[in-house]
C-alpha cells in the first residue's frame, strides 16, 4: 500500500487547527508530522498539494512547502515508487487519538459533517507551476532558496509534531532517514 495523508485533525473551538502529514509505503507509514495552521482553514478555501518525484515528496499548504520526505531507499528505506496511484478523500471518526490525543470525543450533535473542494485538480509534475519554486528547483532534486526559507519558517513556528524527534515512539533510535539532510 502507497498512500500521502493530510489530515484535519479535531480541535476544541477556538484553538487553532492541526494538519498532520504521513507517508505510507509498501504498508508501512509511521512518517507523521503535524503542524499548527496560520490561518483557519474553515473561513476560505486554501490549497493542499503533494509534489511526489523519484527523488522525493513535498507537502504544501497554499504553495507553502510544510513538510518533505526524501528518498532513502539507498539505505533501505522503503519509498513509493511503481504502484497505481488514486486520490480519496474520507470523513472519519478518529477520537480515539486525533482529538488532542483521544481527550476530546466526537460531538455527534453537529453531524452531518461535511467537506467542500473546489477546483480540484490532478495534474502531472511536469504540467505545474509554482510560485514557490522555480522551475529548475521542481525539476532537480532540492527545493530552491526561497522554498527551503519558507519549510524552515513553517517548520521552526507552526510544526508541533515530528516523528523524528520522537524518542518515547523511537526509544532504540530516531529512523534512519532522519539522520539524513532533509533538504
Amino acid at each position: 500500500m502507497m498512500k500521502f495523508d493530510f489530515e484535519f485533525l479535531g480541535n476544541v473551538s477556538g484553538d487553532p487547527y492541526i494538519l498532520h502529514t504521513n507517508v505510507f509505503s509498501q504498508g508501512k507509514g509511521n512518517r507523521e508530522q503535524q503542524f499548527y495552521l496560520w490561518f483557519d482553514p474553515t473561513k476560505n478555501f486554501h490549497t493542499y498539494s503533494i509534489i511526489w518525484k523519484p527523488q522525493h515528496i513535498i507537502f504544501l499548504v497554499d504553495n507553502t512547502p510544510i513538510g518533505t520526505f526524501k528518498n532513502a531507499e539507498s539505505i533501505g528505506i522503503p519509498f513509493p515508487k511503481n504502484q497505481p496511484m488514486r486520490i480519496y478523500s474520507s470523513l472519519w471518526n478518529a477520537d480515539d487519538w486525533a482529538t488532542r490525543g483521544g481527550l476530546v470525543k466526537t460531538d455527534w450533535s453537529k453531524a452531518p459533517f461535511t467537506a467542500y473542494y473546489r477546483n480540484f485538480k490532478a495534474t502531472e509534475l511536469s504540467s505545474v507551476s509554482s510560485t514557490s519554486f522555480s522551475d529548475s528547483a521542481l525539476q532537480s532534486n532540492e527545493l530552491d532558496a526561497y522554498g527551503r526559507r519558507r519549510l524552515r519558517w513553517v517548520q521552526k513556528y507552526f510544526m508541533i509534531y515530528n516523528y523524528c524527534n520522537d524518542l518515547k515512539r523511537f526509544p532504540e533510535g530516531i529512523p534512519a532517514e532522519c539522520k539524513r539532510p532533509r533538504f
